[in-house]
C-alpha cells in the first residue's frame, strides 16, 4: 500500500511538471514578443510640439510589422471605434476612420524631385508621437486631381494678365488626365467662378478667357472662401489631391480676414496651395513673402519668375511635382475628435533629401 501510494505521488509530480513546462513554453514566446515591443516603444523619443521635432530613431516601418497591423504594446492601443470606410476623400484626414493621408514631395538640395523611395526612408511624428499603425505607403503619381486655378484680376496685374491666362490654359492642357477635374476663378475684391469643376479643356479655356482685370485685391478672403465653397464640397469621389494654383503678386489691400485665417481654411479643406508670383521686380516684395508663408504651411511652394515669360515655367514646375508625389496613410496615436490642431513632422533619414509637407491638420470634432 505504501509503495503504491509513493508511485502514485511520483506519477502525479511528473505529470504536473510536464504541464507546467508546456504552459511556460506557450507563454514565453508571447512574453518575449511583448518585451521586444515595449523596448521598441521606449526607444522612440517623444517631443513637445513647441520644440524642434526630433525624429524616431527607427524608420516608420519598424513601428509596424506590416501595413495595417499594430505591433505596439496592447496597453497603449486606443480602442478601435472606427466605422467602415466610406467613399469620401481622404487626402489629409478621414473623419470616421481616424486615418491621416499625407501627400508630400521629396527633393534634393538643388530642388530636383526624388522618386522611388520606400517607406523605411522616412521618420514621422504626429503631434510629437510615432503613429500607432502605418496602413499604406505609395508613390501616388496618378492619384486624381481636383485643381482650382485662382487668377488675380485686380488692376495691379493688368499688363501681365494676358500672359497669365495663356500660361494657365497650357498648364491645364498638360496636367489634366482622365478622372481629373478643375475649376477657374478670378478674384479682386470679389470672386468670379467663371467655370465650375469639369474635365473639359474647352470649357476651362473659355472660363479663363472670360476673366477681366480691375478692382482691388482681397487674396485672404478669396482663398478662405474658395477652400470653403469649392474644396470642402469635394465628396464621394474616393482619394484625391486638392490643389489650388494661386497666380498673384500677393499684395492684399481689401481683405477682412488675415493670412492665418486663409491658411487654417486650406488646412481644414485638405488643400495644397502653389503660388506663382506676378511680381517681376528685382527685389522681393511683402506680397512675395505672403505667398511663401501660405504655400509652405499647406505643403506647396511659391515660385518667383524674374520675367513675365517665366510664369509658364512656374506652371510647368507644378505640373512636374504633381506627378512626383508620395502618399503615406497612417493612424495617429492618442487621437481625439476634439477639433484641435495636430502638428506633423515628416523627414527623410537621408539628409540629402528634403521633404515638403503641410505643417499639420485639424482633427475633426465629434459633431462634424
Amino acid at each position: 500500500m505504501i509503495a503504491s501510494s509513493r508511485n502514485r505521488s511520483a506519477q502525479w509530480r511528473h505529470t504536473a511538471s510536464a504541464e507546467v513546462i508546456a504552459l511556460l513554453l506557450c507563454v514565453m514566446p508571447a512574453f518575449a514578443q511583448d518585451s521586444r515591443a515595449v523596448e521598441s516603444n521606449i526607444a522612440a523619443p517623444q517631443i513637445s510640439p513647441a520644440v524642434p521635432a526630433q525624429l524616431p530613431a527607427q524608420p516608420i516601418t519598424r513601428l509596424q510589422a506590416s501595413a495595417g497591423q499594430q505591433s505596439v504594446p496592447t496597453s497603449q492601443q486606443t480602442p478601435d471605434t472606427t466605422t467602415p470606410r466610406s467613399s469620401e476623400p481622404v487626402t489629409t484626414i478621414k473623419v470616421q476612420a481616424n486615418e491621416v493621408n499625407l501627400i508630400f514631395t521629396v527633393t534634393d538640395k538643388k530642388g530636383r524631385f526624388i522618386t522611388g523611395l520606400k517607406r523605411e526612408s522616412f521618420g514621422l511624428l504626429d503631434d510629437g508621437r510615432p503613429p500607432v499603425a502605418v496602413l499604406n505607403f505609395t508613390q501616388q503619381t496618378n492619384l486624381p486631381l481636383r485643381v482650382g486655378i485662382m487668377i488675380d484680376t485686380s488692376s495691379s496685374i493688368r499688363q501681365r494678365f494676358q500672359f497669365e491666362q495663356d500660361s494657365a490654359i497650357e498648364f491645364l492642357r498638360q496636367i489634366l488626365h482622365s478622372g481629373d477635374l478643375a475649376f477657374i476663378e478670378g478674384f479682386d475684391i470679389k470672386i468670379d467662378v467663371s467655370q465650375s469643376f469639369t474635365n473639359d479643356i474647352t470649357l476651362l479655356k473659355q472660363g479663363i478667357q472670360k476673366l477681366r482685370p480691375g478692382g482691388g485685391t482681397a487674396i485672404f478672403d478669396a482663398l478662405q472662401k474658395t477652400c470653403h465653397d469649392q474644396m470642402l464640397t469635394v465628396h464621394g469621389e474616393g482619394a484625391v489631391r486638392r490643389i489650388l494654383i494661386l497666380v498673384s503678386d500677393g499684395d492684399d489691400n481689401y481683405s477682412r480676414s488675415h493670412a492665418s485665417d486663409a491658411i487654417k481654411m486650406c488646412q481644414r479643406a485638405e488643400t495644397i496651395v502653389y503660388a506663382i508670383s506676378t511680381n517681376i521686380s528685382p527685389s522681393k516684395s511683402k506680397g512675395d513673402e505672403v505667398l511663401r508663408v501660405i504655400s509652405e504651411a499647406t505643403g506647396g511652394q511659391a515660385f518667383y519668375p524674374v520675367r513675365i515669360e517665366d510664369v509658364a515655367t512656374g506652371f510647368h514646375r507644378i505640373q512636374e511635382e504633381l506627378r512626383s508625389q508620395y502618399s503615406l496613410i497612417y493612424r495617429p496615436a492618442n487621437f481625439k475628435n476634439d477639433g484641435s490642431f495636430r502638428t506633423i513632422n515628416l523627414q527623410a533619414f537621408d539628409r540629402r533629401y528634403r521633404v515638403r509637407v503641410h505643417t499639420g491638420y485639424f482633427a475633426p470634432r465629434v459633431s462634424d
